[in-house]
């Protein structure tokens, strides 16, 4: 069953473009770009498309898998943002889940993952990154930002956009201090294991 587009900020329905607006408009957040989120059959129709990375991690972590994928834009457009679902065993014991978001300024999609208002993360850059991971070969520092009490986020920038990293449960950033790279799956192909479809796509 194909899901309408929604808007990426509070999942609530848009109007598509029509004679009067080339626009995709939430009645609440406005103009937007729509989002979609998607099983990962559609791995490929989303990386054909996307103006930003799908990024994820290879290989992926121990006893962890896929659980779906998400992008925001249209045919028109382009793919503005993309998130990739993943859940395995926590550092710290239990499930865990991670959201990668690779997005555009102004799309609002890192934002909703992490459970905060608004579109970008604000200003966190201005001091030591709280981890590092490698993303598209190159060493990524990574900063916690603001989130909702049951998670916990980190934001910075890989590419030339956002790379947002949100994971569930907060005990969960532990897996960040692992040795994680990211791929940039619009350019490499990697068979990557699938799992039970994640309850943590917005």
């Amino acid at each position: 069953m194909t899901v309408p587009p929604m808007c990426p900020r509070c999942s609530g329905v848009v109007r598509a473009p029509g004679l009067m607006s080339s626009d995709w408009v939430c009645d609440q957040h406005g103009r937007v770009h729509p989002y979609t989120p998607s099983r990962m059959e559609a791995l490929s129709h989303v990386t054909d498309h996307a103006r930003v990375p799908v990024w994820a991690p290879v290989p992926l972590l121990p006893q962890w898998t896929t659980g779906g994928l998400g992008s925001c834009g249209d045919e028109r457009t382009g793919a503005t943002a993309t998130v990739l679902a993943l859940s395995g065993p926590s550092p710290v014991g239990g499930p865990a889940d991670l959201l990668l978001v690779a997005e555009e300024p102004g799309v609002g999609l890192g934002a909703r993952t992490a459970g905060i208002d608004g579109f970008d993360p604000g200003v966190v850059l201005d001091r030591a990154p709280d981890a590092k991971i490698i993303a598209g070969g190159h060493p990524t520092p990574l900063w916690r930002c603001e989130s909702a009490a049951d998670r916990v986020a980190f934001v910075g920038e890989a590419s030339g956009v956002w790379l947002w990293a949100v994971l569930w449960p907060p005990a969960a950033e532990l897996v960040l201090l692992e040795h994680v790279e990211l791929h940039d799956l619009r350019h490499e192909v990697h068979e990557l294991p699938s799992g039970a479809p994640s309850p943590r796509l917005p």
